[in-house]
């Protein structure tokens, strides 16, 4: 398959936004479909929160399995889980290519395939889908659209990490606005019935700006946006520096207000 590079990687503080996912916040068009005793493969589960809630959800006589290619994440999951008293969950690392099948007892397909800001990071995304409609029932997948995002107040520094968001996807084999995408990628890769829509997230209030502008404090200058804007000459530390200032500034900023548009689909094949 097309080789692609996480654009975030997992320093601590990307890993640690990731783990304030939810279905609630990140998963709400699959919600009104999860019922007790579904089996669910969770692609690309980093921390694993929106898996555990997932299992939460499906009650006990259900099981979820989050794989994640990245073997320090897993264990962040499986720490996560136990903490949580999740019984119903597992994390293995694991290919978003090759999808494992759930046990025989059951059926051999899972009853839904789930990914969350997974596609965008892959060069075959096409491929992969293929690959989840194969193995479950149901695909349900959300994908971030990174030109679409609306700041205010949108400085000059902050129009610029917009468009470095994309970019550095590009550069490392993927799609910054692959939630445009989903539909069109789901029928390439043979689903017939195709149910797509937008959700967003917003960050306006004093948290919100706090965790949203906080974690980009940090990630401008020391996660993997760091360094890919560096190897691929996208941005310098100046410019890195000035990126990581202007969030600070309008996490502090009342008038501060963000929406990132995602889209999502529910694929069968």
């Amino acid at each position: 398959m097309s080789a692609a590079t996480y654009s975030h990687g997992h320093d601590a503080s990307v890993v640690d936004a990731h783990a304030a996912r939810t279905v609630a916040n990140s998963a709400a068009y699959l919600s009104p479909l999860l019922e007790p005793g579904m089996r669910i493969l969770d692609v690309g589960c980093g921390p694993g929160s929106i898996t555990i809630d997932l299992a939460r959800r499906v009650g006990p006589s259900g099981r979820v399995l989050g794989i994640d290619a990245s073997a320090e994440v897993v264990e962040t999951a499986r720490v996560a889980a136990a903490r949580a008293g999740v019984a119903n969950v597992e994390f293995r690392v694991g290919d978003a290519y090759e999808p494992p099948a759930p046990d025989a007892a059951g059926g051999e397909r899972w009853d839904v395939v789930h990914a969350h800001q997974v596609l965008q990071h892959l060069g075959e995304p096409v491929a992969a889908l293929r690959a989840w409609r194969d193995a479950g029932h149901l695909v349900a997948a959300r994908e971030v659209v990174y030109s679409a995002t609306t700041i205010h107040p949108l400085t000059p520094e902050l129009q610029r990490w917009r468009e470095l968001m994309v970019a550095l996807q590009g550069a490392n084999g993927g799609d910054g606005d692959a939630g445009a995408r989903l539909k069109a990628w789901a029928r390439a890769a043979g689903c017939t019935q195709i149910e797509t829509d937008a959700e967003t997230w917003c960050f306006e209030s004093e948290r919100g700006r706090a965790f949203w502008g906080g974690q980009w404090v940090e990630r401008a200058l020391r996660s993997s946006f760091a360094e890919g804007t560096e190897r691929h000459g996208l941005a310098d530390a100046r410019e890195r520096q000035a990126i990581s200032d202007a969030w600070g500034a309008w996490s502090r900023d009342e008038d501060g207000w963000m929406a990132m548009l995602h889209g999502w689909i529910l694929a069968r094949g």
